[in-house]
Parts: structure tokens; sequence; C-alpha cells
């Protein structure tokens, strides 16, 4: 299998100088080919214009003159052009030109013919052009042999000085890539560094050119800041679990120890027994909730997605609740609206539901209402709306209250951990939705807002 070359400053020099030099190839060959073609065009026209020059001259002043012509031409300086001429007599006899004798190889006929003669010790083939004239004389005019050779000479050093710039620049393209490559990398290695330091706040700089890498910039800084508040999210959770969980344990270890050293009567034991069973639960509880945390971030719930009727699944957890609510004397009712079919988790959704009841039910006064309501608010948008009269969320808080752990000013002296929205929150997403919380003036009036088809998708896509 052909392995492809790095990726490099090197390599990008030598592929840009061997493009530019094929390209130079491609646009100098036709180029040459049509110049060769151009000169043999002339060199013909020029040897036709020089043989009839000379019969002209032979007609007019005999074989004498055309003797010396021709002797004068070949022999002579002539501003240093080599012609290569042969006059000979009927008989054979050689009377001008620079040929010693009739080369091999010409045709009988009159014409253009091409023939290899001796030049300078070399064989070397020539175009030439024989003509017999009147009498029997018979006279060859051969091409120009050095007419073009400057011309040739400059063209060729032409191309010779444009595949040097080319390489030059290739050299000199590949140098200072390599070192705008190497900045930005050694840019990037710093950051990164430092974040392996600890310093998550770092982040790339980005360039103000709006080059390529601008791109991958922002890229690498977005995944920085989602890295940076995942490992953040970690320390918190990990230090409000230690929190959450000194408070049971240290009650259980206490009352415990209390049994062991005070050996109290019976009842005060079993009593003292139920409260630490009441720690245990607890504790169990904030790691149940973490537990399901982690199982609907994963995702592995998708695969559990059936079609549900939320307006019964409504239904059903507001019947389930009656009771409790008319214990506090509260009032809690349910209206749906339409059809409401939709893909998803019916145990997770119903669980979401569940928190957001059971948190309107610990903050809702006496007396107070809680509505329940469904509806379709887009072809594929159903909301699920939880309405009470209680004191609310403070507008600063509502975005952090779906944080695990955290607990408002308000929540502090009620029982609970600080998970039953971040569960609300997760189940929301899974479905391809949110939670919204707002203002109910007064109360809080919280949205669970799914996509009634993207459960199904996303299950297809994990079951395939």
């Amino acid at each position: 299998m052909l392995k492809l070359p790095s990726f490099s400053a090197r390599t990008i020099a030598i592929g840009y100088g061997i493009v530019t030099l094929l390209v130079l190839a491609m646009f100098a060959g036709p180029l040459w080919f049509a110049w060769h073609t151009n000169i043999a065009q002339v060199r013909t026209e020029l040897i036709r214009s020089d043989t009839h020059r000379l019969a002209n001259l032979f007609t007019r002043n005999g074989p004498f003159a055309l003797a010396a012509a021709i002797d004068s031409q070949v022999f002579g300086t002539n501003d240093g052009v080599r012609k290569i001429m042969l006059f000979m007599a009927p008989n054979g006899v050689k009377l001008a030109g620079n040929l010693p004798t009739w080369p091999a190889g010409v045709p009988d006929q009159d014409g253009l013919c091409s023939v290899t003669i001796q030049v300078d010790d070399e064989p070397r083939r020539i175009e030439l052009m024989r003509v017999t004239l009147p009498g029997g004389y018979r006279l060859l005019v051969a091409s120009n042999l050095n007419r073009f050779d400057e011309l040739e000479h400059l063209f060729l050093y032409g191309l010779l000085g444009c595949a040097v710039a080319v390489l030059a620049g290739a050299a000199l393209g590949g140098v200072l890539i390599r070192r705008a490559l190497l900045a930005r990398v050694q840019s990037i290695s710093q950051t990164t560094a430092a974040i392996i330091e600890g310093k998550l706040s770092r982040r790339l700089v980005e360039p103000s050119d709006g080059d390529e890498l601008q791109l991958l910039t922002q890229t690498v800084n977005r995944m920085l800041d989602q890295i940076e508040h995942l490992v953040t999210g970690v320390q918190d959770v990990s230090n409000a679990i230690a929190h959450d969980l000194r408070t049971p344990l240290s009650e259980l270890r206490a009352r415990l120890e209390e049994l062991s050293v005070a050996r109290p009567p019976d009842e005060e034991t079993f009593a003292e027994i139920d409260a630490a069973i009441n720690d245990v639960d607890r504790v169990m509880g904030i790691f149940n909730a973490l537990l399901r945390l982690a199982e609907i971030d994963s995702g592995s719930r998708r695969n559990g997605f059936v079609a549900v009727d939320l307006a019964e699944l409504c239904a059903e957890v507001a019947e389930f609740y009656v009771p409790v609510a008319e214990l506090k004397e509260i009032t809690l009712t349910f209206a749906p609206h339409g059809r409401l079919h939709a893909v998803g988790d019916p145990v997770l959704l119903a669980q979401a539901l569940g928190n957001l009841v059971e948190n309107a039910l610990k903050y809702a006064p006496e007396r107070g209402v809680i509505a329940i309501s469904a509806h379709r608010v887009q072809q594929e948008t159903l909301e699920i709306v939880v309405a009470d009269n209680g004191p609310g969320i403070a507008e600063h808080e509502r975005e952090r209250v779906v944080e695990r752990f955290y607990r408002g000013d308000i929540s502090r002296g009620t029982p609970g951990v600080g998970l039953g929205l971040s569960v609300v929150s997760a189940v929301a997403r899974l479905h391809g939705g949110s939670l919204a919380l707002a203002d109910n003036a007064p109360g809080l009036r919280a949205t669970l807002r799914i996509e009634s088809h993207a459960g199904a998708l996303a299950a297809g896509s994990e079951i395939a």
C-alpha cells in the first residue's frame, strides 16, 4: 500500500518545488516544441531563399560568378554565420563550397532532403536543398548551422534560471513555513504545558489575521472550556459528596458508639437502630442518585426507549402524589392538552416528573396550589409544566440549581442532597430537550421540554 508522506514544512516545500517544476515543464514543453517547429520552418525558408538567389546569380552571370559568391560566403567572415554549400561542374569536379565531395544519400531529384554529413569531424544530420542548374551544374545549399544557436542558448538558460528560482523559492518558503509553524507549535506547547501543571484557565492565543488555524484554535479553546468545566464539576461534586456524606455517617457512628457504650433498654436501642437505618438510607439515596445520573449521562438508557403516552404518564404521577398533597392541604391538578405520544424511557420520565412534583410539594405553602399540565408546542416538541405558588427560586440561582449537590438559600433547612433537579435536567437532555425554570408570580414554573422523536432516532443509532 502506498504510504503518503508526512505533513511537515519540509514536505510542503518539496511538494511545492515539485509541483512548480511540473508546471514549468508543462509550460516549457509545448513552447520548446513550437520553437523547434518554427525554427525548422524558418530554416527551410532561408534555404529556399538562398538557393533561389544563387540560381538567379548563375543565370545572370554564369558559373564563375556563382563559384566566387559561394566561396565568399562559406570561407569569409560573414558575421560568424556558418553555411554549408557545394557547387559541382557537370563532370563532377568541385567548383566551390566547403564540402569535399558530393554527400552520399542525396537523392537524384531536385528538392529538400535530409542527410548525415561530417561537420567538425562529427556526424550531423542537416537539411539540404539540391538544385540542378542549366548545363548540368549541380548546387547544394544547407541550412545555417549556428544562426539560432544564441537564441536557443538564451531559451535554455532562461528555463534553467526559472528552475533555480523555483527551487530557491521552495527552499525559502519551506524555511518561512517551518518558522511560522514552529512558532505556533511553541505557543500551543507552552499553553498545554501550563494546563498540565494545573492552570486550567490558560487558553490558546487566537490568531488575529483569521487564518486556517483560527478555527482549530477556537475548537481547542472550546474543548479546554469543557474540560475545565468538567474538572471543576468533578471537584465540586467530590467536595459536595464528602460534605453530604459526612453528616449522616457521623450521626450513624455516634449512635452506634452510644449504643455500644450506654447499652440502653431495648425500646431505646430499637429507636436508635431505626435512626441509623435512616442515616444509611440517606447515604444510599445519594449513591443511587449519582448512579442514575451516570447511567443517564452515558446514554445507555436509550436502548430502553419505547412509545410513551405522556398524558397517561402525567395522570399516573399526579394520582400517586395526590394523597401526599391532601395531607398538606395542597390542591394538586393535572390538565392534558391533545394527543401527547412520544418515544422515550417511561421510568425516567416518571421519575423526572416525580422530582418536580416533590420539589413543589416540599416548598408549596399549606392550602397551596400545584398545577401539572402537558401540551405540544411544536410538531416534534412536547412540554410538561409543574407550577406552584411557593417561594420560588431567585433568578440568579435558576441556572445553578440544576448543578449536582447545589442547594439554594431557601432549601438549606429542608431534607435533600441537591440532586433532584440534576436528574430532571439529565433526563431532559437524554430525550433531546431541556429543563427551564421561570417565575410563576408567585412560585416556580418548571418546564420539562422533550423532543417526541429525537429519542427514537438516538435509540436507533445506539442499537445499531
